[in-house]
């Protein structure tokens, strides 16, 4: 079970903005993405949280800028679980341009779980927390 999860991706056209480089919005999406991805990998897909009637929302994300990506560019989004409490989750982000090391954000995300069917906080399992690894040293943050 890797602690930090890579996740690649090209820059396309409809994530370019009138500036003529990634929508901020668009580093969101990737680190929504790779969070998915990151869980399913380790066992927790969509319908695995479905049998267990609960849900990931978000409390809050911190996002921190540092260097424009262009159409065209790979980028790749490092993503680990930070630390699991009672009902939340911070989940941290590194995203950088391959080709050059370039370090192009730092986010972190809270979650929080939740029983879907009422939408209230639920503990989470012990199952779930087993299912990763919290890096010691994670990278560049």
């Amino acid at each position: 079970m890797p602690a930090i999860f890579h996740w690649s991706h090209c820059v396309t056209d409809d994530e370019i903005d009138e500036q003529g480089r990634v929508s901020n919005l668009e580093y969101l999406r990737w680190m929504q993405t790779a969070a998915v991805e990151h869980s399913a990998a380790q066992g927790w897909n969509a319908e695995r949280y479905r049998t267990e009637e609960s849900a990931w929302v978000v409390r809050s994300h911190h996002i921190e800028y540092l260097k424009p990506s262009f159409l065209n560019e790979i980028v790749e989004v490092l993503t680990w679980v930070a630390d699991f409490r009672k009902v939340t989750s911070h989940r941290k982000f590194l995203i950088v341009r391959p080709s050059d090391s370039t370090t192009l954000a730092r986010a972190e995300t809270n979650w929080a779980y939740i029983g879907s069917r009422l939408g209230v906080p639920r503990r989470i399992p012990q199952t779930l927390i087993e299912s990763f690894h919290i890096p010691t040293e994670p990278p560049g943050i």
